[in-house]
C-alpha cells in the first residue's frame, strides 16, 4: 500500500487545484501559442514587424505592469473576487482576440488580456494557499500546481501548432473560453471567499509601480533589437529610474504602502524574491541562448532545434513532482540546499562548451540542471508564502512581477551576448557562466530560509 505521506492530497484536493489552476494554465499557453500562430495572423490581418511585436508583448507589457496593482486590488476586494473578475475578463477578451476583424482590435484585446492575467494569475496562488492551511501538505500541492503550470508552459506551441494547423489561428483564443467558464463554476463551488483585508490604494505608488514595470519590461524587449545606447531605450530607462523615485517617495510617505514594510523587513521573503530573479534570470537566458545556438553552431531546423530541447524542458515537470513527493517529509528548505548547488555546479562544468561537445553530455547537464529548477520552484513558492503571513495577495504579485522581469533580463543579456559575437560557443560559455553565477549566488541565499520550513 501507498504511504500515506505520498498521497497528492486529500478527497476534493484535486477539484480545487483544477479551479485554481485553470487561470493559471490559460495565462501561459497563452503567453506562449501566439509564437506559433504569429505567420498565420500575420498574413490573414495584413500585419507589418512592428504590429506583431505588439501582438507578442503587448500581453507582456500590460500582464508584467498591472501585477502590484493587482495585489493591492485583492486586498481590498478579496482574492476570490478577483480571481473571478480576472477570468471573465480574460473569457471576454479572448473572445474579442477570435472574432477580431483588424490589427489594431486584435492587439488591444491581447492587452487586454495580459491585464486580465494580471488580475487572477496572483489571486490563483493565494487562494491555493489559503485552501491548504497545513504548511508541508500545502507545499505538497504547490508542487503538483506547478507541475501542471511547467507542462503547460511547455506544450503551449505544440498545442498551438495543432489548433492553428486544425482549426485555424483563431481557435488559440476562442479555446480559453470553456476553460475559463469551467475554472469560474469550480472556483464558486469549492473555492471559500478569502478574506478582505481593506487598505487605502495610493494612486502614485500602483501608478509608479505600473510604470516601473512598464518601463522596464519595453526597454529589455527592445533593447536588443534597437541598441541599449538608442534614444527609445535610454528615454525608457530613464522613465524606469523616475518611476522608481517616485515609488519610493511615495512608499516612505503613505501610511499603506504599495508593498508593506512588514514584508521588507522579512529576510526570507526577500532572500526568497531574489531567488527567484536570479532563476528566472539564469534559466530564460539560458534556453533563449540554446535555442539559438542549435540553429546557428549545429545547423538544425527550428523543428529540430525544439525537438532537441524537449528533453531538457520535460523534466521541470519531474522536478516539481519529485518535490510534491518530498515536501511532506523533509519540507522545502533542504531539497533547495540541495538542488540549487548542484544546478550551479552543473552549469558551471559546461563553460568549456565546444564544437566537440556531444548533445549527449548538453542534455544531460542541462536537463539535471532543470530538474533542480523544478524541485526548486514550487519549494521557495511555498517559503515565500509562509513568510507573506497576511500578506498573500501582495506577495503573490511581487513574486510574479520579479519572476517576469527576471526573465526579461535574462532574454536580455543573452540576446546582447549573442549579437555581439560571431562565436556562437563563446557566446554559449558566457551563457553557462552568467546561469551558473546566477544559481550560485540563489543558492547563498537559500540558507536565509528557515530551517523549520
Amino acid at each position: 500500500m501507498r504511504d500515506s505521506t505520498d498521497a497528492p492530497g486529500r478527497p476534493g484536493d484535486g477539484v480545487k487545484l483544477l479551479a485554481l489552476a485553470v487561470g493559471f494554465v490559460m495565462a501561459t499557453l497563452d503567453a506562449t501559442v501566439v509564437t506559433v500562430a504569429a505567420v498565420d495572423i500575420a498574413d490573414d490581418m495584413g500585419l507589418g514587424a512592428a504590429a506583431l511585436t505588439w501582438l507578442m508583448d503587448g500581453y507582456i507589457l500590460s500582464f508584467a505592469s498591472l501585477l502590484l496593482l493587482s495585489g493591492s486590488l485583492a486586498d481590498r476586494f478579496g482574492a476570490r473576487r478577483t480571481y473571478l473578475a480576472g477570468l471573465t475578463l480574460f473569457v471576454i477578451a479572448s473572445t474579442m482576440c477570435g472574432l477580431a476583424d483588424s490589427g489594431g482590435l486584435l492587439i488591444a484585446s491581447r492587452i487586454v488580456q495580459g491585464a486580465a492575467a494580471a488580475l487572477f494569475m496572483p489571486s490563483s496562488l493565494s487562494l491555493l494557499v489559503g485552501a491548504f492551511g497545513e504548511p508541508r501538505r500545502r507545499a505538497s500541492i504547490l508542487g503538483y500546481w506547478t507541475a501542471i503550470v511547467s507542462t503547460a508552459s511547455g506544450l503551449g506551441p505544440v498545442v498551438g501548432g495543432v489548433l492553428v494547423d486544425t482549426l485555424g489561428w483563431r481557435s488559440i483564443f476562442l479555446v480559453n473560453i470553456p476553460f475559463g467558464i469551467l475554472g469560474a463554476i469550480l472556483t464558486l463551488r469549492r473555492i471559500d471567499s478569502s478574506p478582505r483585508r481593506p487598505r487605502a490604494l495610493s494612486l502614485a505608488s500602483n501608478a509608479a509601480g505600473a510604470g516601473l514595470l512598464a518601463a522596464l519590461s519595453i526597454a529589455l524587449i527592445q533593447g536588443p533589437h534597437l541598441g541599449w545606447s538608442s534614444p527609445q531605450v535610454i528615454a525608457l530607462a530613464t522613465t524606469g529610474v523616475l518611476a522608481a523615485g517616485v515609488l519610493v517617495l511615495s512608499e516612505r510617505s503613505v501610511a499603506s504602502p504599495l508593498i508593506p514594510r512588514s514584508l521588507l523587513a522579512n529576510p526570507t521573503f526577500v532572500a526568497t524574491t531574489i531567488i527567484g530573479l536570479l532563476l528566472n534570470f539564469g534559466l530564460f537566458g539560458l534556453i533563449f541562448m540554446l535555442g539559438v545556438v542549435l540553429q546557428r553552431a549545429w545547423g538544425l531546423t527550428p523543428m529540430m532545434a525544439g525537438m532537441w530541447l524537449l528533453p531538457m524542458m520535460a523534466v521541470f515537470v519531474l522536478g516539481n513532482l519529485t518535490f510534491a513527493r518530498l515536501a511532506r517529509r523533509v519540507g522545502s528548505r533542504r531539497p533547495v540546499l540541495v538542488a540549487l548547488p548542484l544546478a550551479a555546479v552543473g552549469l558551471a562544468t559546461m563553460v568549456t562548451v565546444s564544437a566537440s561537445t556531444p548533445y549527449a553530455v548538453l542534455a544531460v547537464v542541462v536537463g539535471v540542471a532543470n530538474f533542480c529548477v523544478g524541485v526548486t520552484v514550487p519549494a521557495l513558492t511555498a517559503a515565500l508564502m509562509a513568510a507573506a503571513s497576511g500578506h498573500a495577495n501582495t506577495a503573490a504579485a511581487l513574486l510574479n512581477a520579479n519572476r517576469q522581469v527576471g526573465a526579461l533580463l535574462g532574454v536580455a543579456v543573452a540576446g546582447t551576448v549573442l549579437a555581439d559575437t560571431a562565436d556562437w560557443y563563446h557566446a554559449a560559455s558566457v551563457a553557462f557562466t552568467v546561469a551558473a553565477l546566477a544559481y550560485g549566488a540563489a543558492a547563498c541565499l537559500a540558507w536565509r530560509i528557515p530551517r523549520s520550513t
